[in-house]
């Protein structure tokens, strides 16, 4: 054998050595190759789907099976894809293609598998329908299967679930769709606002405007945008002020600025604003509104204007009226010098001794009742006057009707008997309480009875009764009045209550001023009630009036008078004195009845003012009660006297008041009384305040 053979064999066997190596290789690689297919095509997290050249299912993996519920022998060699895909898309997808590529395409599979046959890279979403019905979001993968020929054999569908992405997506598109929504009402807000709003950065310069700036300024978004905000008012260095303020202090209110328009025209706005940050704390810039104030400065300077005149008025009323005052206090004081001597001296002559004869007597007496009458005009014309000009005070409390009756009874039933007039009082079953001043509810009695008797026909008949009712839901009691004279027609009674109109009867020998109704209705209106008449002519007139109906001042309950029982004196114990300065019987009945009830106290009582400092001063009392309205002065005014004095200053003096409102306690503590206590009275809260103040007493002494 010679060398080019050996060598030529050795070169054989290197090559078939190097040939079984590489088809090794190819073997391994063909292997994993289909271990990778194998993989693939029995991974339960991909559908893979062949099919024939006709689309018919070949090939079900373990994916496929898992996604759409079916076994493998279920479908393969009996549908295709396009019987577990949603056939709406189908044909949708169909008509998409067809418009696509110019070309018709059916519905079904061809749909679905049209572009892997014309070689194209194909991947859509479809939706897949379960074997229980149910469908998922599947995103597929189609590639066309072809043999050595290049011959299409079949196609290959890959699918995987999208249904989470599919949510993921849903989700950010409603989040997207919230954010605009969000934006878009953002918006209206700032474009439905009356004010005009800007938006700046720290350094001044306009970022956003709604369109009441855009009006404002005669200038339109874009050119606002991008502007110094100074330069949209007259006042520039204010304007920067404004920007800078709201830096350093986070915040500006009613800042006022001028704003300019392009025209000219200038506008005054009260400017709002405050810093606006992002997420991370980080400042912005400022937030402003500017709302149109012209209007309200014009406003305001009208309104200035008026007050001036209001109080210009104001001041000629109250001059007028303490003119009026002083003018009918001097007219009183001026008639009544004249008057006095007028009547002291007529007064003397009919009193004369031996007695004037019956002509002089007939001279004497028109006097006399001219001159009475004329002190009586002038009394109600002040007590007009003062009711008129709200100075009147009255004292409301619980009053006693049937004692009120019964002195206006015992006063009023002379003048009827005198002209002939029976008069029917009401008889009470009952204890029967008004809300009112005693002796203001006094006189509007008198007031009625005096007019009922006057204006009544000969032996006529007064009634008086009394009648509960409700008014609005308020309990009240109506006295009525009732007389058996002429009676008045309807365009007289129009006239009722007008100062100084007699109905006509002037020339009548009946004396009157025609103030009384007048003085009746303005006290019966002061006391929350109400006033009113009936007439029938030939028949007579009933005249009422109503009150509101109380409890008994009196009437605390057994509890309360249980804890201040009587006491004996202890040995050494000293005798208190107590003084009392009120005017209505009943409540001075029940600070009596209290008083009675501890041994150590005495009590000593004062009708009005004046009287209760005599008593102060002469007898030193431990403790005073004093009423506010009293007769005379008022308490008020009796507690300063009291105070003046170095032998009353410290007595401690306990104001008892109806006046309850907030007000009136605060002025009295604030005037200097020790307590101040609110009628009806509590009887606890009493007797406790009068043992403090006794201690108190006792330390100064």
């Amino acid at each position: 054998m010679t060398e080019a053979d050996v060598a030529l064999g050795r070169n054989d066997e290197d090559a078939a050595v190097a040939a079984g190596v590489t088809e090794v290789r190819r073997e391994a690689a063909l292997l994993k190759t289909g271990a990778l297919q194998n993989a693939i095509f029995n991974s339960a997290n991909f559908s893979c789907i062949a099919t024939d050249e006709k689309g018919v299912i070949q090939l079900f993996n373990v994916g496929a099976e898992r996604m759409l519920g079916y076994t493998a022998g279920e479908v393969v060699d009996k549908i295709t894809p396009a019987d577990i895909s949603d056939p709406r898309e189908v044909i949708v997808r169909a008509k998409a293609l067809s418009a696509e590529l110019a070309t018709k395409i059916t519905p079904g599979f061809e749909a679905l598998v049209f572009k892997a046959s014309r070689g194209i890279e194909d991947i859509y979403e479809l939706t897949y329908i379960r074997k229980d019905g149910s469908r998922f979001a599947a995103v597929v993968s189609v590639t066309a299967l072809r043999d050595d020929f290049g011959v299409i054999i079949g196609y290959l569908l890959i699918g995987t679930d999208n249904t989470a992405r599919k949510q993921v997506e849903e989700e950010q598109k409603q989040l997207d769709q919230r954010l605009r929504d969000q934006q878009f009402y953002t918006r209206s807000l700032i474009e439905s606002n009356i004010d005009a709003l800007m938006a700046t950065n720290s350094a001044g310069i306009i970022t956003d405007v709604n369109k009441q700036m855009e009006a404002l300024t005669g200038c339109t978004r874009d050119e606002l945008i991008g502007a110094p905000f100074k330069d949209c008012f007259t006042d520039p260095e204010r304007a920067e002020e404004a920007i800078r303020s709201v830096l350093g202090a986070g915040k500006v209110t009613d800042y006022e600025l001028t704003a300019r328009a392009r025209d000219g025209k200038e506008t005054v706005v009260s400017y709002n604003a405050t810093t606006f940050h992002d997420r991370d704390r980080k400042l912005q810039g400022v937030f402003a509104a500017a709302r149109d104030v012209t209007e309200r400065k014009r406003f305001e300077q009208l309104q200035q204007e008026n007050n001036v005149e209001l109080e210009r008025a104001k001041a000629a009323a109250e001059k007028a009226n303490l003119a009026k005052s002083d003018f009918l206090s001097s007219m009183s004081h001026e008639l009544r010098s004249p008057l006095n001597a007028i009547l002291g001296f007529a007064q003397l002559l009919s009193s004369e001794v031996p007695a004037p004869s019956a002509s002089q007597m007939a001279s004497i007496d028109p006097i006399l009742r001219a001159g009475w009458y004329l002190l009586d005009l002038i009394n109600e014309i002040l007590d007009l006057a003062q009711v008129e000009s709200g100075k009147l005070a009255l004292s409301l409390e619980p009053t006693s009707l049937q004692e009120v009756m019964a002195e206006c009874q015992a006063m009023i039933e002379p003048q009827g008997q005198k002209r002939g007039i029976a008069m029917v009082f009401p008889k009470f079953e009952a204890p029967c309480y008004v809300e009112a001043d005693r002796t203001r509810l006094k006189q509007v009695l008198i007031n009625l009875l005096s007019n009922a008797i006057k204006y009544n026909r000969s032996n006529g008949t007064v009634t008086i009764n009394c009648v509960d009712r409700m008014d609005g839901g308020i309990p009240r009691i109506r006295i009525n009045v009732r007389d058996t004279g002429a009676g008045l027609i309807p365009e007289l009674l129009l006239q009722l209550f007008q100062p100084f109109n007699r109905l006509g009867r002037n020339a009548t020998a009946e004396e009157g001023t025609g103030i009384g109704l007048v003085m009746s209705k303005r006290l019966v209106e002061l006391m929350g009630g109400a006033i009113g008449v009936e007439s029938v002519v030939g028949s007579g007139s009933v005249f009422w009036f109503d009150l509101n109906a109380v409890a008994p001042g009196l009437n605390q309950g057994p509890a309360a008078f249980e804890t201040h029982t009587q006491s004996e004196v202890q040995p050494g114990m000293p005798m208190r004195t107590v003084l009392c300065v009120e005017d209505n019987p009943a409540n001075l009945s029940l600070i009596e009845q209290l008083i009675s009830r501890r041994a150590d106290l005495r009590l000593l009582s004062a009708a009005d003012g004046n009287t209760g400092i005599q008593l102060a001063r002469s007898q030193r009392p431990d403790v005073i009660l004093m009423d506010i309205n009293l007769p005379g002065i008022s308490g008020f005014e009796a507690l300063k006297l009291l105070r003046d004095d170095p032998t009353t200053l410290r007595i401690p003096v306990i104001a008892l008041s109806a006046n309850a409102m907030p007000r009136d306690k605060e002025r009295g503590l604030a005037a200097g009384f020790y307590r101040y206590l609110t009628k009806p009275i509590n009887i606890v809260e009493f007797m406790k305040t009068l043992d403090t103040a006794l201690e108190v007493a006792g330390q100064i002494q």
